[in-house]
C-alpha cells in the first residue's frame, strides 16, 4: 500500500486552527429556582423604576408618594389635635385612594409583560431551565408584591402615628391587621387583571388604556347601577350589583368579614351569606387570571 501524499498547501491560504481554550462549565448549575426568583425580584424592582432609566422611576414613586402623603396629613393632624381615633379607618384608606391603585397597575402591568411580548424575549425565557408555570408565577408574584408595597406602606404609616398619637393598641392593631388583610386580596386581583389584560397586547399604551378601562369603567358602571338601586329603595339588589366591580368587591369582602364600613349607596353591607359570595367571586377571579396566563403564555413559549 502506498503511503500517503502530504496535501500540498495552496499558496495565499491564510486558514489557521488556534486552540482557545474552550471548555465545559462545571461551576455550580442553580436550576429553575434561582431562575424564578431572579425573575420575581427584577420584575419587582422594575415596577418602581430601580434599575433602569431615571424617567422610568417618576411615575411609580410619585405614585407611592401620593398614596402615602394623606396618610402622613391625618397622622400629623391626630397627633396635633389630640385625636380619640384616625379620619379614615385602615380597610378604607385603599377604597378612597382606588384612583391612584388602578393608575399604578396600568402603568406597570404593561411594563411587566407587554415588552417581553412585543420584544419577543418570552421564548428567550423558556430557552432556559424555566417553565411557563415560573414565568407566570414570578410576574404575578412580583406585580402583587408591587401593589402590596403601595397599598400597606400608608396603613404603616396610619399605624405608626395611632400608636404616636397613644391611641389604644388593641384597637389599632385589630384595624391595621384587617386593613393588611383587604389589601393583600386588592393586590393579588388587582395585578391578576392588570396582567392578563396586558398580556393580551404588546403595545404598552393599548394595554395601559384596555387597563384603565376595565378597572375605572367597571366601577363607574356599578356604582352607577347601585345608586338607582338604592333611590328605588332596592336594598337587597345593591349589594348583588357589587359583584360586578373589582374595587366593590374588595370592599363587600371587607364590610362583610373584616368589620368595614361600607362605601356602597345608603351605607348598604353584604350580608354573611352575600359575603361568602363575594369570597368566592373574588378567589374564583384570581384563580381564573392565573389560568388565563398559563394559557396565553404556553401560546407565545412556542
Amino acid at each position: 500500500m502506498a503511503a500517503e501524499q502530504p496535501t500540498a498547501t495552496v499558496p495565499g491560504d491564510q486558514t489557521r486552527i488556534h486552540n482557545i481554550g474552550y471548555r465545559s462549565y462545571d461551576g455550580p448549575r442553580l436550576g429553575r429556582a434561582y431562575a424564578r426568583r431572579s425573575l420575581y425580584s427584577q420584575s419587582l424592582r422594575g415596577s418602581y423604576g430601580l434599575g433602569r432609566s431615571a424617567k422610568s422611576k417618576v411615575l411609580p414613586m410619585l405614585l407611592f408618594v401620593v398614596m402615602c402623603l394623606p396618610a402622613g396629613i391625618m397622622v400629623a393632624v391626630a397627633v396635633a389635635t389630640k385625636a380619640n381615633d384616625l379620619p379614615v379607618d385602615y380597610t378604607r384608606y385603599a377604597v378612597v385612594l382606588q384612583a391612584v391603585i388602578s393608575l399604578y397597575v396600568a402603568a406597570q402591568a404593561p411594563q411587566s409583560v407587554s415588552r417581553d411580548l412585543r420584544f419577543k424575549t418570552v421564548p428567550l425565557y423558556f430557552s432556559r431551565p424555566i417553565e411557563t408555570a415560573d414565568y407566570v408565577r414570578a410576574k404575578y408574584a412580583a406585580l402583587a408584591s408591587a401593589l402590596f408595597i403601595l397599598t400597606a406602606a400608608p396603613l404603616l404609616v396610619l399605624y405608626v402615628g395611632a400608636l404616636l398619637a397613644k391611641l389604644d393598641f388593641a384597637d389599632q392593631t385589630k384595624g391595621f391587621a384587617q386593613g393588611l388583610v383587604s389589601v393583600a386580596l386588592l393586590s393579588l386581583l388587582f395585578a391578576g387583571l392588570g396582567l392578563v389584560v396586558a398580556s393580551v397586547t404588546p403595545r404598552r399604551g393599548f394595554g395601559i388604556a384596555a387597563v384603565i378601562a376595565v378597572l375605572t369603567i367597571t366601577y363607574g358602571a356599578v356604582s352607577t347601577l347601585q345608586a338607582i338601586a338604592d333611590v328605588q329603595s332596592s336594598s337587597g339588589a345593591v349589594a348583588w350589583i357589587g359583584l360586578f366591580s373589582p374595587i366593590t368587591l374588595i370592599d363587600g369582602v371587607q364590610s362583610a368579614f373584616l368589620g368595614a364600613t361600607s362605601a356602597f349607596p345608603g351605607g348598604e353591607s353584604p350580608s354573611n351569606g352575600v359575603g361568602a359570595v363575594y369570597v368566592l367571586v373574588t378567589l374564583g377571579l384570581i384563580a381564573g387570571c392565573y389560568g388565563l396566563l398559563m394559557r396565553r403564555y404556553k401560546k407565545v413559549g412556542l
